[in-house]
């Protein structure tokens, strides 16, 4: 073992400039395959992050909505039917659509998904600065992180929402009661109001008609015992007409384009790590070709093949961990400019799972080298036989 490493690493200082190019070259797939993984992650999370984080069991959609949240209505007596089916024990509509915010001192609106809640019940979401939501029709609104840092909005500040009505865009004083933590729905960060005044805020085709108690997409249904989610489930499409019953993973994977978007993303880091092992191969195939009379020299002296594998491979694995080294570090770097609204999120999980695939990569990348160096025969490579 001493010998390889001497071995090694006194090839890698002899030749420290190119391995040192090589290193760097790691760093950049690290790189990549660690953006790639973090985008996959924000891209998933900003689609599913209020879905994910729903203090619910389930959620009811219309039946003929086939899972699309933007197609399904829900009426008030449904809801009241949802909650007096016994086992349920919370019920909350939850409304969805888009919006602008007005910030000071910044000339172009911000997009937000703006949710209608009903103010106290399953679809609220809990408050890490300020107070929830009181009553239906209140102009008050929760913001999440994400629009908190963007716009410097604290509770008690009032903004501005803007929306179509008809063909003209109209105005919404709203105050800011409370901050929550970041709520993503569609790409967008949120603002959760109470249900009434999202009805009455959201774009429609005619000025609203100032419902009391209007529709809601869906309904967040907290049960008395989560664990009988099943026959719950089929009670509630029994007893209740017209619904349909999923659990929010389901929810959030029927989201338009979740899933084909993972799959893309998935795609695309499965291929930069099969570049990472051809580039890696690569390299240490052509190191080897350089070194075959140094390899044969080697064995001319006596040097078993376990030391000469052993050196290459300590050679593959110091080169690849340095490179994944200052990939990451460089990585890190890079996420602290990125503003709020870029959609990259470091997870520790992916982010280790894609360290081990890259470190894992390097030695099987390696591998042909290794076995050629096995293969080599001192006197031909000594140019003293065919």
């Amino acid at each position: 073992m001493s010998t390889s490493a001497y071995l090694a690493l006194k090839e890698i200082w002899r030749n420290r400039g190119r391995f040192l190019l090589f290193s760097l070259v790691v760093a950049l797939i690290t790189l990549l395959i660690l953006f790639i993984a973090a985008l996959g992650e924000g891209l998933g999370s900003g689609n599913r992050e209020y879905l994910e984080k729903l203090n619910a069991d389930m959620i009811a959609y219309q039946d003929t909505a086939r899972l699309s949240i933007a197609s399904s209505r829900i009426g008030c007596e449904k809801r009241s039917s949802i909650r007096s089916v016994e086992g349920v024990r919370e019920v909350g509509g939850i409304g969805f659509a888009s919006a602008s915010v007005l910030v000071a001192d910044d000339p172009e609106p911000m997009d937000i998904s703006l949710v209608g809640v009903e103010p106290g019940k399953p679809g609220e979401p809990p408050v890490v600065k300020g107070r929830g939501l009181l009553r239906k029709g209140a102009d008050e609104a929760i913001i999440d992180r994400t629009v908190a840092l963007m716009s410097k909005l604290q509770p008690g500040d009032q903004f501005t929402v803007r929306a179509t009505q008809g063909n003209e865009y109209e105005f919404y004083a709203l105050q800011v009661v409370g901050i929550s933590d970041s709520r993503k729905y569609g790409l967008r960060p949120s603002v959760i109001v109470p249900i009434v005044t999202w009805d009455k805020i959201r774009p429609q085709a005619s000025p609203p008609g100032g419902s009391t108690d209007p529709a809601c997409n869906v309904v967040a249904v907290q049960l008395e015992d989560p664990t009988q989610f099943e026959p719950m489930r089929q009670l509630l499409e029994t007893q209740v007409s017209r619904i349909e019953v999923v659990d929010p993973v389901t929810a959030y994977e029927n989201t338009p384009g979740y899933s084909e978007q993972q799959s893309t993303l998935n795609t695309q880091n499965g291929f930069a790590l099969l570049i990472g092992v051809l580039v890696i191969g690569g390299f240490f195939q052509i190191q080897t070709l350089q070194k075959v009379p140094q390899i044969g020299m080697l064995k001319a002296i006596g040097t078993p093949n376990s030391i000469v594998a052993l050196s290459s491979m300590l050679q593959i694995i110091t080169v690849n961990v340095l490179g994944v080294l200052i990939g990451a570090l460089a990585t890190v770097g890079l996420a602290q400019t990125f503003p709020p609204n870029i959609p990259i999120v470091f997870e520790l999980q992916s982010g280790a799972m894609s360290v081990i695939s890259i470190l894992l990569i390097g030695p099987i990348g390696g591998l042909v080298s290794v076995r050629y160096s096995l293969r080599v025969e001192p006197l031909v490579a000594l140019g003293l036989g065919t």
